[in-house]
């Protein structure tokens, strides 16, 4: 053993614990000594001359006894149940019914005189236990008050949601020495809980009460504590406590804690996601994902934010092996150390790779011979694609192809083709370009027994490049917010969601679908950045500029386009559209294709092959001057 290992940390032993019990020990025997004399004087009047005291303080002594004995072996005295708590109350009702059913039983069965009257058993039995939990709770609640006194607050806050939610967020904040937050009152918008108290703070109203409360109580936050509400609760809520000038913290789903007791570990800052106005999608992966288990799975672009999130559910599912492809090594070694916790870039399944390369992705297929492929590798950027159009085929047509190809060819069960909303009545080189790959991977699988699907879903938050990314990093520098238009807006959506329907598409899609994730209604870009700017920097004037839309960028995203006819629903919150068919062989028409060229190619390949309609010529960008936003959010 090295001089610096540590021991294992000894568990306490009974005795221990009961020495840390005398005080509960002491205070049930004073309970039983005054149950029993005031009892037994009640049944007498009141007349100590009638009163058998020998005999009372021999009884007593009994029941002090086995009220110790009955403690020890149920757990009360040696540290099993919290003092003072629901569980401790139970086990203490318990024994006081036992040990009264006892000397009842035995008062009874005595011979000769009784010591004690038999209806001075019942009611001392029931005193000891209303006296036992009064005396528990006064001094767990003098223990809770002295508590707070000693760990001043740095926050008082108001509780919104007077549920059990509500109770075990306030009763967290409350009792943890680590809390800088004090509970002030509860808000609710069911008004049968007005008025109620809970941990000594009262249910003063709902949401429009929220100004009206923090004057009164002088909060300076509010904690969400309604687990199960969904998101435009959350939002609203928030809007009403931000109007007041108030921070919000939330207590996350019930999901996140329900193997443990809630703590103020579990209360966070509220983030952009609890905003979106909609509740996330709720698929059962365990039930559907049965697909994945003891097969073999690739995923392209594994090193990407949608990838390596890919990779991480997968893992879940045991798969007899995680093909996990990139062309960007540094991506790898960051995916590696992800799940491994280490990286050493030694691995089998880590595989360096360029779909462009199409005779490399046949020689990986083969080697690997995967049963379900997940193809997350694209450019993505529209900006940049618009700029370079050849790389952008190359990469999102020709690649898709290449692997798509390689696929088949080996024999995958299930293809699931990554795609975007800018697919839907594509304007810009990256849509066009997805919307091809989705043709593609119905034309390819279509007459042959690989299942091959195209999942479709919006922006996705916190993934490389987003424009969450982009807002906080000005919000932190201060700003200025570059937006382009004050009216623009998109659809966003977690990764996690993201993820979640790439996963079930796999279980259940089948050829020639794109399944399509209902997003809600779409966020004005300015309104996430209002809500970032409260979130990260409350109280601070940052600057938001317009500077107006780019070639490619829409005002609005859609997620279905025009004339895309509806197959089939799934699950509440997915759709399944019918694809188009482009075959492989029109592809050739890029062939030899100059930079220049590109655009034109793919736009007439798409229209020719009924891929996409006519393009409806947008007029030119005409970037209008718009003043400078500063927008303070104290």
């Amino acid at each position: 053993m090295t001089g610096n290992a540590v021991l294992p940390r000894q568990r306490p032993g009974v005795a221990s614990k009961l020495s840390r019990s005398t005080g509960s020990i002491g205070l049930d025997a004073l309970a039983w000594i005054a149950a029993l004399a005031l009892a037994t004087l009640g049944r007498y009047e009141f007349s100590a001359s009638a009163v058998d005291w020998q005999g009372l303080a021999a009884v007593t002594l009994s029941m002090i006894g086995a009220q110790f004995v009955a403690g020890t072996v149920t757990g009360l005295y040696t540290g099993r149940t919290r003092f003072a708590s629901f569980e401790q109350t139970g086990v203490l009702a318990a024994v006081a019914c036992l040990l009264g059913g006892g000397l009842l039983l035995g008062l009874l069965l005595l011979p000769g005189v009784r010591p004690v009257p038999l209806s001075a058993s019942v009611a001392g039995t029931a005193l000891f236990l209303v006296t036992a939990l009064g005396i528990r709770y006064a001094v767990r609640m003098s223990q809770e008050h002295r508590g707070i006194l000693r760990h001043p607050r740095d926050h008082r806050a108001l509780v919104f949601g007077a549920g059990e939610g509500g109770f075990a967020a306030a009763k967290a904040l409350l009792q943890d020495p680590e809390s800088d937050v004090l509970p002030v009152a509860f808000l609710d918008d069911d008004p049968r809980t007005w008025g109620l108290r809970h941990l000594g703070c009262h249910v003063v109203g709902g949401r429009e009460q929220v100004a009206e409360a923090a004057a009164r109580y002088g909060a300076d936050m509010l904690v969400f504590a309604m687990p199960s509400a969904p998101r435009s609760e959350v939002s609203a809520i928030a809007r009403h406590a931000r109007a007041a000038g108030l921070g919000v913290r939330i207590l996350p789903r019930m999901a996140k804690y329900l193997e443990s007791e809630v703590g103020i570990g579990h209360i966070r800052p509220l983030s952009f996601p609890d905003f979106l106005g909609r509740d996330e999608v709720d698929i059962d992966l365990d039930a559907i994902a049965g697909y994945l288990e003891g097969r073999r799975v690739m995923v392209t672009g594994a090193g990407g934010s949608i990838g390596s999130e890919l990779c991480a559910t997968i893992a879940r599912f045991s798969p007899s092996e995680l093909i996990k492809l990139d062309r960007d090594e540094n991506a790898l070694h960051r995916l590696q150390l992800r799940l491994e916790g280490r990286a050493l870039l030694d691995a089998d399944s880590l595989v360096v790779a360029d779909i462009r390369d199409a005779d490399a992705i046949d020689h990986v297929m083969d080697l690997y011979r995967p049963d379900v492929v997940f193809h997350a590798a694209a450019l993505k950027h529209v900006t940049f694609l618009e700029r370079f159009p050849d790389e952008a085929a190359k990469t999102n047509v020709i690649g898709t192809l290449n692997v798509l190809s390689a696929a088949v060819e080996a024999g995958v069960r299930r293809f699931i083709n990554v795609s975007t909303d800018k697919a839907a009545d594509p304007v810009n080189v990256l849509g066009l370009t997805k919307r091809i790959g989705e043709a593609l991977t119905h034309g390819v699988c279509a007459s042959t027994p690989t299942v091959g699907i195209s999942v479709r879903f919006g922006n996705v938050l916190g993934s490389q490049g987003s424009v969450i990314t982009t807002l906080r990093r000005q919000i932190i520098q201060g700003g200025p917010l570059t937006i382009t238009d004050p009216e623009v807006s998109r659809y966003f959506m977690t990764i996690e969601e993201a993820v979640q329907l790439v996963v079930d598409a796999g279980a259940f899609g089948q050829t020639g679908e794109i399944m399509v994730l209902d997003m809600g209604e779409p966020v004005r870009i300015v309104d996430l950045a209002r809500e970032l700017i409260a979130e990260i920097a409350p109280g601070m004037d940052i600057p938001i500029e317009y500077t107006g839309l780019r070639p490619g960028e829409k005002l609005h995203e859609v997620l279905v386009g025009e004339g895309e006819r509806l197959l089939r629903r799934p699950h509440e919150m997915i759709s399944c559209y019918a694809a188009p068919l482009l075959s492989p062989r029109a592809v050739e028409a890029l062939d030899g294709a100059s930079n220049g060229q590109f655009r034109r190619r793919l736009q007439h390949l798409a229209e020719a092959n009924g891929v996409v309609t006519p393009l409806r010529r947008r007029p030119p960008t005409v970037t209008v001057p718009v003043p400078t936003e500063v927008r303070r959010t104290s």
